[in-house]
């Protein structure tokens, strides 16, 4: 029976989720239903003292990046160089290439630094235009971006600014570069098979005479006469969020090695800071911080005239994509402190291999509360421990341990109940029955790379 209410109140967010309403609602709605049928005089106490107080201790960690990649992201979208990395990356490879085209305009603009929602935005007009003209299915335009927004650039790679890449390295004391060498093995096999998946379904389209299609909703009016940046320029702030994320790792872990406690004037008691674990998050945020201005340098004129609403939009969106998975992390929390967790957390527990149990247990839980960072925070919260006590025991390093995490919170996440799911059928006009077909080949292809990751890692010992 516990078990039963644990599964009853997870199936319920999905399908609340998936009928379109808010998580920020339903999520303490669907915990404390749980709660009410546990033990009904526990309600005001875990909603107070355990739902809150994890919601916000995830939005005091990780708000401030997803506030601080919201305005870079939109800072580059309206300066206008996010079209000109698409025009450079169309002119480069060619038009013809529609589907590498847009896939690697995705993967530059989120891994340097922009948001995924926002991605998705700036990416679909672009995309729309060069599937037209290609007379590739419009349907095919949602798996794209995914694999070139959700997927090896948001976890895998090295580096990365994505919050999945982040959350890791609080609970591990590990950087953003974690494993260099196992993200870049999963993020090629990502790359090659998904790029194979989706050429496969255009090759099938057009045995089938099956062109972009008419009457499609959602079209959008490009601005192709509006001038375009030198790409150099464009891309610039995306390097400068690279490079300067890798710097101040650096320089954050060298000054401040430890624990860090800091007493002004007006303090009765000092505040001390874990520095070592907040290594990662504070480099990410002064890199984002950088690019801002970056984009403000270079385009001081054309974006202070949009400036004001575009920003308006940009916190609205970070507080949206912040609050919901701040609600899922609480939600989690209480989930994970039901009887019925306990069976759950013994049978991922009882899996043998550690980087198995890793893998199962976030992807498991990414997959149910459709979010991956919800479900990478969830997981670690509740089984970090276990998972370091398993990993040391057989000397696995805990780098390893942060990019397998990483990558298994971005397979299963993206179920059809998953907001940027949403979001891209949203923006592009399309339903689940069209277009999600290919968004879940994506998915299977990106839970299995974490397993080609693993076997990698056993197979050669680098990492």
């Amino acid at each position: 029976m516990d078990l039963l209410i644990a599964l009853a109140a997870l199936f319920l967010l999905m399908f609340v989720a998936y009928r379109g309403f808010s998580v920020i609602l339903f999520a303490p709605i669907a915990a404390m239903l749980a709660v009410l049928v546990t033990d009904p005089s526990a309600v005001p106490t875990v909603f107070t003292s355990l739902f809150m107080e994890k919601m916000v201790a995830f939005l005091k960690l990780y708000f401030p990046v997803f506030l601080l990649g919201a305005v870079f992201g939109k800072a580059i979208e309206l300066s206008g160089f996010s079209r000109a990395i698409v025009a450079a990356v169309v002119g480069l490879i060619g038009a013809s290439r529609a589907i590498l085209a847009i896939v690697l305009v995705c993967a530059v603009l989120t891994y340097g630094g922009v948001s995924l929602f926002v991605a998705v935005f700036a990416v679909y007009p672009f995309a729309a235009e060069l599937f037209r003209r290609s007379d590739i299915p419009k349907r095919l335009i949602p798996g794209t971006i995914a694999l070139g927004a959700f997927s090896f650039t948001m976890d895998a790679l090295p580096g990365t600014p994505q919050i999945q890449n982040i959350i890791p390295s609080a609970f591990f004391h590990t950087t953003a570069w974690a494993a260099p060498v196992l993200g870049v093995v999963g993020a090629i096999f990502i790359l090659v098979s998904g790029l194979g998946w989706l050429e496969w379904r255009r090759r099938q389209a057009a045995a089938k005479g099956e062109g972009y299609g008419a009457g499609q909703l959602n079209e959008p009016e490009t601005e192709a006469d509006a001038p375009l940046a030198s790409p150099y320029v464009a891309i610039a702030p995306l390097v400068v969020v690279f490079v300067s994320n890798k710097l101040l790792t650096m320089l954050i872990a060298s000054a401040y090695p430890g624990r860090h406690e800091v007493r002004l004037a007006g303090m009765s008691a000092p505040v001390v800071s874990d520095a070592a674990a907040l290594t990662a998050i504070w480099a990410v945020q002064g890199a984002l911080i950088l690019g801002v201005l970056t984009v403000f340098a270079l385009a001081f004129r054309p974006l202070t005239r949009k400036f004001a609403d575009g920003s308006k939009t940009a916190v609205a969106g970070a507080l949206l994509a912040g609050m919901n998975t701040a609600s899922e992390y609480g939600f989690g929390a209480v989930i994970a402190a039901l009887p019925g967790f306990v069976f759950i957390r013994d049978a991922l527990g009882s899996i043998g291999d550690p980087l198995a149990k890793v893998a199962i247990s976030v992807s498991t839980l990414a997959g149910v509360t459709g979010s991956a960072s919800g479900g990478l925070s969830i997981a670690l919260a509740a089984m970090s421990q276990q998972f370091i006590a398993a990993a040391d025991a057989a000397h696995i390093p805990m780098a390893v341990l942060h990019r397998v995490a990483a990558m298994a919170s971005g397979g299963m996440d993206t179920l059809p109940h998953n907001g940027a799911v949403i979001t891209v059928l949203a923006v592009t006009g399309l339903t689940h029955r069209h277009a999600y077909a290919d968004i879940f080949a994506v998915t299977v292809l990106k839970t299995a790379a974490v397993f080609v990751v693993i076997g990698f890692y056993y197979l050669t010992g680098l990492y």
